[in-house]
């Protein structure tokens, strides 16, 4: 049995974001009568001693790494999240980590379903097509007409969910695979929006946008159009909450203007001699009647200069406070009865074109359910209900 390496074991504790102390309580360490837990851990770290199987085992999960990881040579190399669009604030240590993994689960995932995809010889046309000196009306111009949608199509929708259902559906015709997640697998996973917002894996065949499900519904529409902006400019990357980045503001001005046109600035009715108070009563008004984030349209009002950044600080600190609070009180409420069906949900999550291109080529026999579990993060049992198959004969083993 080859030994576990130490210097890994560390490098595994440091890079999932624990301290000695909170890695010693999360995988149980007990104290001994010649040393506390804290020095157990160094003992192991040090090479001094060889974890059990099941510390190891401990180690794999809490530090959500492969068990192989722990017998490397040498630490693998980080996973490439492509460029980092956050604000040093949205930087949370202690989810860093989590993202790392997100961002490799995700892009392992987009590999198997570039194999699949390159079978048929085609890529898409839009990834890396633009760049920033064209200008956001031309990036946005070439955006509607790949995807076909205009904002009043949108606005035309029942709700929120139906609206952002319906930009969706339109995205991911256009070849773009459209996930909603926001943790590693279980709620004790979950990362804040403070984190990540959403990012982009560009791809000229198979290109993602992962959107974080932890935002606000009203949010996600924003977010989707901000990361598609992200392919048209052909870059990777992670982002935020609004970053005083170059890229990240042309690529809010290009998702802003979609969902609110420079035509409609007057419409709110907020002037800047207006108290706070009335400002925030505009803006609910026009966003909720036209499915918009609030915190959104206090942007682009910002942006226009019919606000100051001052005001919009402290409007989107008000409406962030709001949400939080409504969205506690849901979850409250959810404790109280039962939740939506399993399979609903991660259909919902995973969106039809990577749902459709999955069933497909499990029907055609050129992924196994194991490997189709992979790129739809289920069980290999739950490959054959999530995707309706049970009926034609796919086994849900």
């Amino acid at each position: 049995m080859p030994s576990v390496n130490p210097n890994i074991v560390r490098w595994a504790r440091e890079t999932a974001g624990f301290s000695p102390e909170q890695a010693a309580s999360a995988l149980g360490l007990k104290n001994t009568k010649t040393r506390r837990a804290v020095e157990r851990l160094a003992a192991l770290e040090e090479g001094h001693e060889q974890p059990s199987r099941s510390l190891l085992n401990s180690m794999a999960q809490k530090y959500r790494r492969p068990l192989v990881t722990f017998y490397l040579e040498t630490p693998p190399k980080a996973g490439d999240r492509g460029e980092d669009f956050r604000n040093v604030p949205d930087r949370l240590k202690e989810s860093e980590s989590l993202v790392d993994a997100l961002v490799r689960d995700v892009r392992a995932r987009q590999a198997t379903v570039r194999d699949l995809l390159l079978d048929d010889g085609e890529s898409v046309g839009f990834v890396n097509s633009m760049n920033m000196e064209q200008g956001v009306d031309a990036v946005l111009a070439s955006i509607k007409r790949t995807i076909n949608l205009e904002v009043a199509e949108y606005r035309a929708a029942r709700s929120p969910e139906s609206a952002f259902a319906l930009l969706r559906s339109h995205v991911e015709s256009a070849g773009i695979y459209v996930l909603l997640i926001g943790n590693l697998g279980s709620y004790h996973t979950a990362i804040s929006v403070e984190a990540f917002r959403g990012f982009a894996l560009a791809d000229d065949v198979a290109p993602f946008v992962v959107i974080n499900d932890q935002d606000a519904v009203t949010a996600w529409s924003f977010t989707l159009l901000h990361e598609v902006a992200h392919l048209w400019l052909g870059k990777t990357g992670v982002s935020g909450r609004y970053s005083d980045l170059k890229i990240e503001k042309f690529c809010n001005d290009v998702a802003a203007t979609f969902l609110f046109p420079s035509s409609e600035l007057d419409a709110v009715g907020v002037t800047a001699d207006l108290p706070t108070e009335r400002i925030v009563e505009l803006i609910d008004e026009f966003a909720s009647a036209r499915h918009l984030s609030r915190t959104m349209v206090a942007y682009r009002l910002y942006r226009a200069s019919k606000i100051s950044e001052a005001d919009w600080r402290t409007l989107s600190a008000w409406f962030l406070a709001q949400w939080s609070k409504a969205r506690d009180a849901k979850r409250e409420k959810q404790k109280e009865g039962t939740g939506p069906d399993y399979y609903v949900v991660r259909r919902h999550r995973l969106g039809n074109a990577l749902l459709t291109l999955v069933a497909r080529n499990v029907q055609e026999g050129l992924l196994t359910p194991t490997r189709a579990s992979k790129v739809l993060g289920v069980k290999p049992r739950s490959v054959a209900p999530l995707l309706g198959l049970i009926s034609s004969g796919v086994e849900a083993a």
